[in-house]
Formats: structure tokens, sequence, C-alpha cells
């Protein structure tokens, strides 16, 4: 196979699982066609930015074996091993365990044993994660003054500052991870007395659409409701059916097409700068996690932190409470000094 070859997400017959049949005439045909429809249901196995990001995974470790003119598929398990050294000091722990299941994958799509079942490279992992550490630097959460400073800094009568507006408290008040935020449509959200119910129809831990419905309740004060903010917007564009939120064109007209995730983080990053934040700090995410932060500041049970982030692991969601509880009830506050 040649280096630049992408078998983590390749129509063929390894990554399907179906072995060629003799047949002929219309069973062919119909084999054939259900043969393409497992492979779009394969494709389908992993979320759209998991596939992504081990298709970039993939080209780079193709791309380091024709560099050092060594065979990537399939691969020695002695050159997985020089390619952990060659990369350690250069990539996050995170990064590197991310590339080391990609490769994983296209082995086994292709049909090889994979290098990273081999004792040698695991132990060199092992080693690698010792001297490393496996801790995450992830982004600042975005607490409830951070995002009321963005919310503020927006520009006012835009429609793009109204959009931002809904889209920032929203997130935030309903812990959305940002491919939850774009994905939602008019009719996932139903007003009730007490705030806005969403109805989640796919998510990172719900791939299969069984649905979930976050509460979103009103906001104390009129400027930082995402109640009144989300139907400012949908009443100001004029939005009555799909999605929620779209597209801006310069002069302000509002278009039919879907914002996509990235577009979250560019639009949470020009918040955080105009309420004078360092930008290089936040990210799309940092309005989830600021919300799980926030409540934990604020002394809301962890149970009821999960049933609002809908986090299905505890471990995960008790580094925002810890984070959050640093300052609380702090023993060194206790002494005196």
């Amino acid at each position: 196979m040649q280096p630049n070859a992408d078998p983590t997400m390749q129509d063929g017959q390894a990554a399907s699982g179906l072995a060629p049949l003799v047949l002929g005439g219309d069973v062919r045909g119909r084999l054939d066609a259900l043969g393409e429809q497992a492979r779009d249901y394969l494709a389908d196995s992993h979320a759209a930015n998991t596939r992504r990001a081990y298709r970039a995974d993939w080209r780079a470790y193709t791309a380091w074996c024709a560099a050092h003119e060594l065979e990537p598929l399939p691969s020695a398990p002695a050159t997985l091993t020089l390619y952990l050294a060659a990369q350690a000091g250069q990539l996050r722990t995170s990064t590197l365990g991310r590339r080391l299941v990609a490769i994983g994958q296209a082995h086994r799509a292709a049909g090889h044993v994979p290098p990273t079942e081999d004792a040698g490279v695991r132990a060199v992992w092992r080693g690698i994660r010792r001297r490393q550490g496996t801790a995450q630097v992830g982004k600042a959460a975005a607490l409830t003054a951070d995002v009321r400073a963005m919310v503020l800094a927006l520009p006012d009568g835009t429609a793009s500052a109204v959009r931002d507006r809904a889209m920032l408290l929203l997130g935030f008040a309903a812990a959305l991870r940002r491919s939850e935020l774009v994905a939602l449509d008019v009719v996932d959200v139903q007003p009730t007395a007490e705030g806005l119910v969403l109805t989640i129809r796919r998510s990172k831990t719900d791939q299969e659409g069984s649905g979930e419905q976050v509460g979103v309740p009103h906001g104390s004060s009129a400027e930082t409701c995402p109640v009144r903010a989300l139907l400012a917007w949908l009443e100001r564009a004029g939005i009555a059916e799909g999605p929620i939120f779209r597209s801006i064109t310069r002069h302000g007209a509002v278009l039919p097409r879907r914002l996509s995730d990235r577009d979250v983080a560019r639009i949470v990053k020009r918040a955080v700068e105009r309420a004078g934040l360092d930008p290089t700090r936040y990210a799309g995410h940092s309005l989830r996690a600021g919300l799980a932060t926030a409540a934990a500041i604020a002394g809301a049970e962890e149970r009821d932190i999960m049933r609002q982030t809908r986090h299905k692991s505890v471990a995960v969601v008790r580094r925002y409470i810890r984070d959050g509880s640093l300052f609380r009830a702090n023993a060194a506050a206790t002494v005196g000094l």
C-alpha cells in the first residue's frame, strides 16, 4: 500500500469485513449494494471529529515513515518504537496516545496485526507516559463572570451580536458541546414556563441517537438570560424552522446555512478578546467546562452537575468539581495566615 493511503477509513473489503463472493446476475448486484451500505455504516461507527483526527494522525505517521524510508503498513514494531521515541519530546502524551490508536485501527482495517500490541512497543509507551506524565493541559473554563463579560462586550444592534449572545449563553447554561450547539434545530427547542427544554438528538456519548433532554432555566438578569437571548435571536432572524444558529453575511443577512463546530470556537475566541481576556486560553469547550466548574464553585451536587452536562463518567466531571472546589472550604484558609 502507498504511504499516503488511509486504511483507517478506507472503503475496502478488509475495512468492511466483507469477503468477495463469486455470484452472478441480480444476486451479486444486491450483495454489492449491501456491501456498500455496510461500508457506510462502518464509516459512521466513529463521530466525524474522531474520524478527522484519526485521518490526520495516520497521515502524520505515514509521512514520518516515508521520510525515514520505513514501511508504515504493515509496520514493524521496531518502526513504531522509533516513531514513539522521535515524537515523545515533540507531542503531548494525549496526542501521541491518539496516534497510537489510529495506527492500530489502520492495521486492523487492512487485516494486519497492529504493532501497538507488541510487548516492546507497550513497554516504551509506558516509559514515555511515566517520564512525561499524562495530565492533559486543557483550555480555561469560562466561568459566569467571564461569560457575562463576553456577552456585555458584544456590539449592540447587529445580527451577529444577537446570534452570538444566544450562542454563548445557551452553550454555557446547557453545557453543550460545540457540535451539539450547532446541531440544534427549532423543533429541538420547547419553551415552557420554567425556561427551555432542549432535545439533544445526538452527542459524543450518544452516537446512536437515543436523544437526551436538557433544561435551561430563565436567567436572573435580562441581559444574560439564555432563554430571552435565544428567543430574541429567532425573532430577529425570522427563523421558524430548520437550523437555529446560521451564517450571517457581512451585510447582516442571515443565510440558511448551519454554522459548524469550528465556528463556535471562533465566536468564543472573538468574544473573549472583546471582553479583554486572553483568547489563546479559551476555546469552544470553555463554555461547557465553565458551567460545570461554576456550578461546583456554587456548591451544586455532583449528580446535578452530571445531569446538566450529561457526562457518563464520574471521573471526568470530578475534574471540574475539583477545579471549582480549590478555594471553597479550603483548609489553608482556616489556619489564620
